[in-house]
């Protein structure tokens, strides 16, 4: 079969409901034979009307969408696939707006449908970065909020007071020069608990980490970490010693949030993060010349087992009670 290879492909590809179908099916169940996902039945009956087949188990109906974030939606497979291929492939991110001008949708049925595809796309990294025999990892943090600069006077008077507590996001980044992946994540506070805690979580003792003189990574050596420290007020690099690396990660991220997003609640900024690391770890290199139709295929590959209800993504909305940005 000839896969799409731009966005123009795509749309028509998958304007034929039987190509949608097939690709989602041949995703989750990769031996053809589709299995019951409530009760992992593997004996069944194709209701051509209802366009879904019947568990002869337990006697329920279900579809390719059962059982993964395009569950319960009224949108067409056809829309979710172009809002896949979008995600996955524009560096900048695509807004709500845009995905809803193309798809025919409203604002807010883009917005729910960009979460979720967030969502699928959240790696579940598996053990930890480096080791003894590995090559060093950038490690640093970066703050989102709002610019004090952009402020009127009035406010921004108000921010140096502290009225304003906890109006910035703090997101802790890894990246590993040699594999040329990177994690990250949403962290409470920079404190040295914290900080520590979380290299303790994702890099395994005896790697190389370099860092800024941050104060909150003073001690890493007593943690069996080989750690090198780069000062950012006298030099950028110093020799092999910098975190550039994440440096350019943190520009993109802040590049898709300010110029694409605008305005991003604290509470969904997870999900965010997650779109940014999934395009970054996915990009195209000399060693893995990665296409788009492979991105959208990386996408799609992760939408299996993973459900994020309206309910689930506006019922918490505000707790953090920092203002978005």
């Amino acid at each position: 079969m000839n896969h799409p290879k731009t966005l123009t492909d795509a749309i028509r590809f998958y304007s034929i409901q039987a190509n949608c179908l097939a690709i989602v099916k041949d995703m989750r169940w990769p031996d053809g034979e589709p299995v019951c996902p409530h009760c992992g039945g593997k004996r069944h009956y194709w209701l051509a009307k209802q366009v879904r087949w019947k568990c002869a188990k337990c006697r329920k109906q279900f579809t390719a969408k059962t059982g993964t974030v395009f569950e319960d939606s009224p949108i067409a497979l056809d829309k979710w696939l172009i809002g896949i291929w979008l995600v996955a492939n524009c560096k900048n991110g695509i807004s709500s707006y845009e995905i809803a001008r193309h798809l025919g949708v409203t604002q807010k049925t883009a917005w729910f449908l960009l979460h979720r595809i967030r969502y699928a796309l959240k790696n579940g990294f598996v053990g930890k970065m480096g080791g003894e025999d590995s090559g060093p990892i950038e490690v640093d943090e970066t703050f989102l909020g709002p610019k004090p600069r952009k402020m009127h006077a009035d406010k921004r008077q108000k921010l140096k007071q502290g009225y304003y507590a906890g109006a910035k996001a703090t997101v802790m980044g890894f990246l590993d020069r040699d594999a040329r992946q990177v994690r990250a994540k949403v962290i409470p506070n920079v404190r040295r608990d914290t900080l520590q805690a979380e290299i303790l979580k994702q890099i395994e003792k005896g790697s190389t980490v370099y860092t800024d003189c941050g104060v909150g990574y003073d001690g890493l050596k007593t943690q069996e970490f080989i750690h090198e420290t780069v000062n950012h007020t006298q030099e950028y690099v110093r020799g092999q010693v910098s975190t550039q690396g994440l440096e350019n990660f943190w520009s993109l991220l802040k590049r898709g949030l300010t110029g694409t997003y605008v305005c991003v609640e604290p509470f969904h900024l997870d999900r965010y993060v997650d779109e940014q690391v999934f395009r970054y770890n996915n990009r195209a290199t000399k060693e893995n010349p990665l296409t788009d139709y492979d991105r959208f295929m990386l996408a799609l590959s992760q939408i299996s087992g993973k459900r994020l209800t309206y309910a689930e993504l506006t019922g918490k909305v505000g707790e953090t009670g920092a203002e978005p940005f």
